[in-house]
C-alpha cells in the first residue's frame, strides 16, 4: 500500500504515522485543488466544448 521508506521515515508509533500521513495527503489534495488545478486551467486556456446536434 505505501512505500516502506516513507512509512519508516515517519516518526512515532503506527497510529501517529497514520495520522501524519492522512494530514499530509489532505494537504496535498487541498493544494492541488486550490492552486495547481486553477493555474493549469488558466495556463492551458481550456474551454468547455460541446457537440451540437445538427
Amino acid at each position: 500500500m505505501i512505500s516502506s521508506w516513507i512509512w519508516n521515515a515517519l516518526p512515532g508509533p503506527a497510529l501517529v504515522r497514520l495520522l501524519i500521513l492522512l494530514v499530509v495527503i489532505a494537504a496535498v489534495v487541498l493544494v492541488l485543488f486550490e492552486y495547481v488545478f486553477p493555474w493549469v486551467s488558466e495556463s492551458l486556456a481550456l474551454q468547455e466544448q460541446s457537440v451540437e446536434e445538427s
